[in-house]
């Protein structure tokens, strides 16, 4: 390795590392705001808040067409599990231990894995099998069943996780054909109005410093989004990927601070298990990814709940616009 692509792999490491551990405090405020509202009410202020920066950004965006999917039905499949996601993973967050709601949401990772078998017609050999099962073991290990009772919580993280994974899946597979506007505004304005047509049995009254933290975690989910962009710019996937499984450290910290948690042994075993298992699977793909065709978790990013855009759109988005400033000022 040279030197300057070894400087490059430890700026995008640095970069991914700062964006995970915003990522992390961005959900302390959901986690935070959840003992006081509904998840539904949550995301749809949160989706609230994000719609002047997301509108501004597609202003620069010079693409000529339209909002109608090429693939319609792919594409509501995709916001179907992106408003899942977001409904189960703010209330998953809400009512469980940081530590172990993320060590749940790690096995993302493995399921997309498993999903690119029949979806994308990718092949998996014996070795990363062999992972995502262990992977899922380590989830079976934090879930603790027969000492530790399986609460709606847990349904929630495995259930986000799932579907996460799926819209993942589904965005590799139309990505390269969909308008990034359409990825990106679909599960927006779903989120918007599904969860608004909620807000009549769920609202309550926000004071003005529980509305600022929801336009915070817009705003930590924004910026982290741009320390994504970098990272992915500057370093390989198998390099910036395994960074997200830092949160878990963040996770303890937030968790023993603000919220009293302790991470208990299952926990911690279980996260181990699977972070093992999902930096083997990264790595096994980056080495045996078939030439010409980007291995499916080589453009996987977090997915913040089915509100923030996906780093490959937003990335798309503000090249766009940067080409058309220049081309304007040329």
């Amino acid at each position: 390795m040279s030197h300057t692509t070894q400087n490059a792999n430890v700026r995008g490491a640095a970069y991914a590392l700062t964006g995970f551990a915003i990522f992390s405090t961005h959900d302390v405020f959901i986690k935070f705001l959840g003992g006081f509202y509904a998840p539904f009410q949550i995301i749809f202020f949160f989706t609230l808040f994000q719609f002047p920066v997301i509108t501004l950004m597609l202003m620069r965006d010079p693409t000529d067409g339209n909002l109608i999917p090429k693939h319609p039905w792919l594409v509501l499949l995709r916001t179907a599990l992106a408003v899942i996601t977001a409904a189960c993973v703010f209330y998953a967050f809400s009512v469980l231990p940081m530590a172990q709601t993320y060590a749940i949401i790690f096995a993302s990772p493995l399921l997309i894995t498993l999903l690119a078998i029949p979806v994308l017609g990718e092949q998996v050999g014996w070795r990363r099998s062999l992972a995502i099962f262990v992977g899922l073991i380590g989830v079976i290990v934090v879930l603790n069943p027969g000492t530790t009772a399986f609460s709606a919580g847990h349904l929630a993280a495995l259930c986000g996780a799932g579907c996460s994974a799926g819209a993942a899946v589904i965005m590799r597979k139309i990505g390269s054909e969909e308008r990034s506007a359409v990825l990106l505004l679909y599960p927006m304005m779903a989120n918007f109005i599904l969860m608004g047509c909620m807000m009549p049995f769920v609202y309550q009254p926000m004071p003005l410093y529980h509305l600022i933290g929801t336009a915070l975690v817009a705003i930590f989910g924004f910026v982290a989004a741009m320390f994504h962009i970098m990272a992915y710019r500057t370093a390989s996937a198998g390099v910036v990927a395994p960074m997200q499984y830092s949160q878990i450290i963040w996770a303890v910290i937030f968790g023993y601070f603000f919220f009293s948690e302790t991470a208990d042994w299952n926990t911690a075993v279980g996260s181990v298990i699977i972070i093992a298992s999902g930096v083997y699977i990264v790595f096994r793909e980056e080495t045996k990814s078939v030439p010409g065709k980007s291995p499916v978790l080589n453009t996987r990013s977090r997915f913040v709940p089915g509100t923030m855009p996906r780093i490959s759109q937003l990335s798309g988005l503000i090249k766009n616009g940067v080409q058309a400033a220049r081309k304007n000022g040329s």
